[in-house]
C-alpha cells in the first residue's frame, strides 16, 4: 500500500476550506493544514525557557524541577527541549517524567532534537539521521506529538542548493519511521536556509506527509515585517513556540505585540499548543509568569 500523502488526507476527508486557502493551495506545492474548525490553543512552556538554571556543570534544575515550575503556572503543557536531559537517557527516566508530568496535570507538548540535515552523505550524516531516529523513539516512550527539528547550517564553502536537497532528502527519509512511531516532525523557521518564509516554504513544499508541518517561531523572522511572515507560515504550524520580541530587519529588538500573534494563530485557525520560549534578558523566574499570564489572557479571551 502506498503512503498516505498530505493531499490524499485531505482529499479523502474532504475538507472544505476557505477562498483565501484555496488560493494558497494553487500557489503552494502542498496544500496547507485544512483546518475548518474554530481555532483551539493551548498554552505550553519551554524548557530552554530556564536554560540557565538547566545547563552547566552544576544546574540549579533539572527537568522535575522544570515540570513543577510549569505546573505551579497552571500552564496546559511543557516541552521538555532535548538538550536538558541526561547524557544517559533511559527509558525508565522517560517513563518517571511522562509520569512526573501526568500526576500534575501537564501534557507533554512536545521536545527537539538539534538535528543538521544539510551534512553531505557519510558517517557524519548517518549519526545525524541515528539522532533524529533516537528522539523520535523517545518522543514515543514520551507520548511527546511533535519533535521540532532543523534543516541545519550550509558549511563554508558547501553549495548551497545542495545543502537544501540533503535537508529534503534527510526530513523525507525521517517521516515514515516517525509515523511508525505516532510521532510528527515539525520543521522550525531559524535562520540559514529557513530564515525566510520563502525559503522555509522551498523546503516544506518538496515534503508532502500528513505527519509533517511548521514549528513557527515568532522571534525568528526578521525582515521588515515579521507579523506578515508569521502569518504567511501560520496555516503551515503544526507547533508554535512563541518568543517575547521581535527583530525588524536593521532594527533593534522590540517587544512582541503578543496579541497580534495570538490573532495570526486564529485568523488561520490553528489548533495546538502554543509554547513560550523566553529568551529576553530580564531574570526568567520573574519574566516567564508574567508572560505566561498574558498569553493565558488571550487564549482565554474567546
Amino acid at each position: 500500500m502506498q503512503p498516505t500523502t498530505r493531499r490524499d488526507f485531505l482529499r479523502n476527508t474532504a475538507l472544505t476550506v476557505s477562498g483565501s486557502l484555496l488560493a494558497a493551495r494553487t500557489a503552494w506545492a502542498i496544500p496547507a493544514i485544512g483546518r475548518t474548525r474554530p481555532s483551539h490553543l493551548k498554552l505550553s512552556l519551554a524548557a530552554y525557557s530556564y536554560r540557565q538554571l538547566l545547563q552547566g556543570n552544576e544546574p540549579k534544575m533539572d527537568l522535575f524541577d522544570f515540570v513543577n515550575l510549569a505546573a505551579d503556572q497552571g500552564l496546559d503543557g511543557v516541552e521538555l527541549t532535548s538538550y536538558y536531559f541526561p547524557a544517559d537517557v533511559t527509558t525508565e527516566y522517560l517513563h518517571r517524567i511522562k509520569q512526573h508530568a501526568f500526576v500534575l496535570g501537564l501534557d507533554i507538548s512536545g521536545t527537539s532534537v538539534g538535528n543538521n540535515f544539510c551534512v553531505p552523505d557519510g558517517p557524519a550524516r548517518d549519526k545525524q539521521m541515528e539522532l533524529v531516529r533516537t528522539w523520535v523513539d523517545r518522543a514515543a516512550e514520551l507520548d511527546a506529538p511533535v519533535i521540532r527539528i532543523f534543516a541545519g547550517t550550509v558549511a563554508k564553502g558547501d553549495d548551497e542548493a545542495k545543502a537544501v536537497e540533503r535537508a529534503i532528502d534527510g526530513i523525507k527519509a525521517s517521516l515514515p519511521y516517525a509515523a511508525e512511531r505516532g510521532v510528527s516532525l515539525a520543521l522550525e523557521n531559524h535562520g540559514g536556509i529557513t530564515a525566510t518564509p520563502g525559503q522555509l516554504l522551498k523546503l516544506v513544499k518538496a515534503v508532502d506527509a500528513p505527519n509533517f508541518g511548521v514549528n513557527l517561531d515568532t522571534g525568528n523572522f526578521h525582515g521588515e515585517d515579521p507579523y506578515a511572515d508569521l502569518a504567511e507560515l501560520a496555516p503551515y504550524a503544526v507547533n508554535v513556540q512563541v518568543k517575547t520580541e521581535i527583530s525588524r530587519k536593521g532594527q533593534k529588538k522590540e517587544e512582541a505585540d503578543l496579541a497580534k500573534v495570538i490573532d495570526i494563530l486564529r485568523t488561520a485557525r490553528y489548533s495546538g499548543y502554543v509554547v513560550l520560549e523566553y529568551e529576553a534578558a530580564e531574570d526568567p523566574m520573574k519574566a516567564v509568569p508574567r508572560h505566561i499570564k498574558t498569553l493565558r489572557n488571550l487564549i482565554d479571551a474567546r
